[in-house]
């Protein structure tokens, strides 16, 4: 009895135990990078917007400054997306802070923004 079992990758002859899926490493190591990629890649995305917007805040921050105000737009127009971040915190004073990681900012009316560092 002839075995034509094929590769999961690149359609090849598989030579081997019944149970192997691909001819040789490549093959699998190509495979498995093709599936990881398009399973990951909105979260690739979401995690870049998500660091934009930590670089656009913590350059915001000049020096020891514990915190900015700064009008929204500016921060829109360097490309800041409100709709993403980490986690949000309450302030001792209950102000409600949108944190992307380390870096956070709270709404002051409509057109202003205060921006501080966790830390």
């Amino acid at each position: 009895m002839t075995d034509q079992r094929t590769c999961a990758y690149c359609r090849e002859r598989v030579r081997g135990r019944s149970d192997k899926k691909f001819c040789n490493d490549t093959c699998r190591n190509a495979f498995n990078n093709r599936l990881n990629s398009e399973l990951n890649s909105s979260i690739r995305e979401i995690n870049s917007k998500l660091k934009r917007n930590r670089r656009i805040l913590e350059g915001l921050l000049k020096g020891d400054e514990p915190f900015v105000k700064v009008r929204k737009e500016a921060l829109l127009n360097k490309g800041f997306q409100l709709s993403y971040q980490t986690h949000t915190r309450k302030s001792t004073k209950g102000s409600l802070y949108h944190f992307c990681y380390d870096y956070g900012y709270t709404m002051m009316g409509e057109e202003a923004v205060v921006v501080k560092s966790s830390q």
